[in-house]
């Protein structure tokens, strides 16, 4: 590896371990083994190459979203809900886990307006391939007013479960509740 991938893979370890705040130019040094010139190099600042850290670090936890690496329930359907909110719901469950870091970065946002800007691009990548978790296909083939609607409800879904989590995972949904909740939201719906 180059000094660009260690000092990547440095930044992600201290991310895990002290966070966005408390992570320093030094700390990313010393644990990838390289020198301070080097972030400004390939990365511009200490911010950016930890927002590069953040992003593939979640763009890798996806992964997971997928278990075992196929879905079993069918596009669309309740059983494929209650199947992708289990998965994201069991990366949460690690009390060092990358969402505790992601509701750091939330909170900090307004003081870190470069970094913000950076990770809202990579939210709507975010929205996009969330969307097939749950609808099927091809992440090139969702058109952008579904990206708008569908990709940004189901984010704000995973927001609001990140910060249940955080708070307290003892009282935190689990996928069966969020899939009998969405049950009744339609049942409401047929009502009307």
């Amino acid at each position: 590896m180059g000094h660009r991938e260690d000092l990547l893979e440095g930044a992600k370890r201290c991310l895990l371990a002290k966070g966005f705040a408390r992570t320093t130019a030094r700390d990313i040094v010393k644990e990838s083994g390289t020198n301070l010139a080097s972030i400004g190099y390939h990365y511009g600042s200490k911010d950016a190459l930890l927002a590069q850290a953040y992003i593939e670090m979640v763009e890798g936890i996806s992964d997971a979203f997928v278990a075992g690496g196929e879905l079993q329930g069918e596009p669309g359907s309740l059983e494929r809900f209650t199947e992708v909110w289990s998965n994201i719901i069991a990366t949460m469950r690690d009390p060092g886990s990358l969402w505790r870091l992601s509701m750091e970065i939330v909170v900090m946002g307004d003081q870190l307006p470069e970094v913000r800007d950076h990770l809202a691009r990579a939210q709507r990548d975010g929205a996009r391939g969330i969307v097939t978790l749950f609808q099927g296909g091809r992440e090139e083939d969702v058109p952008e007013e579904t990206v708008d609607t569908l990709g940004y409800f189901y984010l704000t879904l995973m927001m609001g479960l990140m910060a249940q989590w955080t708070f307290d995972p003892k009282s935190a949904p689990e996928a069966e509740q969020l899939t009998e909740g969405l049950r009744r939201v339609l049942d409401d719906l047929k009502r009307t």
